[in-house]
C-alpha cells in the first residue's frame, strides 16, 4: 500500500494520512523543502535530518539535468547517494521551469524547446526525455512533464494548455510503465492536474486523471498570478474529484496560512521556497506573526529568536543578535532564519496533523490563523 488514509476531519476535509516509499514513511500533511540543485539553500542534511525533521525534500529535474547532469547522478547511483540523503525524495518535472522561461522557449506537439540559463546552448524537453531523466535522478516519486499555465490565461489558451498537458501524460506513462527504477528501489508517477482559474477545466482534468488511477496526484497551475480565494476554490472543485484513498499534492504553496486553508480543503502535501527564500531577505513566520528581522526594532530585543519555537537556533540567538547578522550580510544570518522557517513550517503541518488525528483541527485552525497572518 502506497498510501493509508489514517483519519478525515469530522467539520472539514482535512486529513492525516501516511505514505509508505522504500526509503521510509512520510506522515501527512507534510511540507517537503525544496532542494533545487540537490540541497536546500544553506541548511546541511544533519540539520534537516535531527533539528527541521524533514521527512521528504524535493529535488529540480530542470536544473539537475542542468548541473551536475543525469550522468553524474547516475554513476553516483542517484541523487541519494550523490547528496547523502537517505530519506524520500520528490521531483518535480521541469514543466514551471519551462514556464518560467517564456522569452526563451518555443512549445511544440513533441515537447519544449528552451535554452539554458547557464550557458544559453538549446535543449529540447520531451515527455519521455522527462520521464527517463528522473528515472535517473532516482525520485521516489516522479512528476508527469506538464505544461504550467499562467493563472490569467484566457479559457481558450487555458483549454488549451490543459489538453496539451493530457497529451503529454499519456505519453509519460506509457514511458514510465515500460522502464524500471535504475537503484532497486520503486518509483511513482504523479499525473498534475491543470486547468488554471476555470471549474469546468479543473473538473474535466480531475476526472480524466481519477480515471488512471496512479499512486497519487498533483494539482498544478497554481499560485501563479490569480487571486488566492480563487486558488481555494480551484482546490475544492479538484479534491472533490480525486480519490480519497489517493495522496493529493498542491504544488508550489506557499505561506502557513495558504497551508492551512488547503489541508482544511483535502490537500497532503505541499512544497515552497518561501520559507528559505523569505528567511534569506531577513523574515520569519512564526506562531506570534510574521516577524521582519531587518527592523529597527529589534537591535536591542536580546530575548530568543522565537521563545514560542522548537529549533535549536530560536533558543540559541537572541532578535538582536539576528538583526545584526543580517545588516552585517553575514552568512550565518540567513542560515539561522532559514533553519527557523523551516522548522516552522515542519511543526505547522506535524500540529495540523495531531488536530486531525483529535478531532478538532477546524477549531484550532480558526484561533490560529489570525496569530500566524499577525505582522508583529
Amino acid at each position: 500500500m502506497f498510501f493509508q488514509l489514517i483519519h478525515t476531519d469530522t467539520q472539514s476535509a482535512a486529513r492525516a494520512g501516511q505514505i509508505h516509499t522504500d526509503h521510509g514513511d512520510i506522515l501527512t500533511p507534510i511540507f517537503m523543502p525544496v532542494g533545487t540543485v540537490g540541497t536546500v539553500k544553506g541548511i546541511h542534511f544533519r540539520e534537516l535530518r535531527d533539528d527541521i525533521k524533514a521527512q521528504i525534500i524535493l529535488g529540480n529535474t530542470y536544473h539537475l539535468y542542468l548541473r551536475p547532469g543525469t550522468q553524474i547522478l547516475h554513476k553516483a547511483g542517484g541523487l541519494h547517494r550523490f547528496e547523502g540523503w537517505d530519506r524520500p525524495i520528490l521531483t518535480d518535472s521541469g514543466g514551471y521551469q519551462v514556464f518560467s522561461l517564456a522569452q526563451i522557449r518555443k512549445m511544440k506537439e513533441e515537447g519544449v524547446q528552451f535554452s539554458s540559463h547557464i550557458d544559453g546552448r538549446k535543449l529540447f524537453f520531451t515527455p519521455e526525455s522527462v520521464m527517463d531523466i528522473e528515472r535517473e535522478i532516482g525520485a521516489d516519486i516522479m512528476m508527469a512533464f506538464d505544461e504550467c499555465t499562467p493563472g490569467t490565461a484566457d479559457y481558450g489558451y487555458a483549454k488549451e494548455s490543459m489538453e496539451r498537458t493530457h497529451r503529454w501524460l499519456d505519453r509519460c506513462i506509457k514511458r514510465f510503465d515500460s522502464t524500471e527504477g535504475l537503484y532497486g528501489y520503486e518509483q511513482h508517477l504523479f499525473p498534475i492536474v491543470q486547468g488554471c482559474v476555470y471549474p469546468d477545466l479543473r473538473q474535466e482534468a480531475a476526472k480524466r486523471l481519477r480515471d488512471l488511477d496512479r499512486d497519487g496526484y498533483a494539482i498544478g497551475g497554481l499560485a501563479v498570478g490569480e487571486p488566492e480565494e480563487k486558488m481555494y476554490e480551484m482546490i475544492e472543485v479538484v479534491n472533490d474529484i480525486l480519490p480519497e484513498n489517493k495522496p493529493r499534492y498542491l504544488m508550489g504553496v506557499g505561506t502557513p496560512w495558504n497551508i492551512l486553508n488547503a489541508i482544511e480543503r483535502g490537500v497532503d502535501m505541499f512544497d515552497c521556497v518561501m520559507p528559505t527564500r523569505n528567511g534569506r531577505n531577513g523574515m520569519i513566520f512564526t506562531w506570534n506573526g510574521v516577524m521582519n528581522m531587518r527592523n529597527k526594532k529589534w537591535e536591542d530585543d536580546f530575548t530568543e529568536l522565537d521563545p514560542t519555537g522548537t529549533s535549536f537556533v530560536d533558543r540559541e540567538y537572541t532578535r538582536a543578535y539576528v538583526r545584526h547578522l543580517i545588516h552585517s550580510d553575514e552568512m550565518l544570518g540567513l542560515e539561522i532564519l532559514s533553519i527557523h522557517n523551516l522548522a516552522f513550517y515542519l511543526e505547522l503541518v506535524k500540529t495540523a496533523r495531531e488536530h486531525i488525528l483529535a478531532g478538532d483541527f477546524k477549531q484550532w485552525k480558526d484561533t490560529v490563523m489570525p496569530q500566524i497572518k499577525h505582522r508583529m
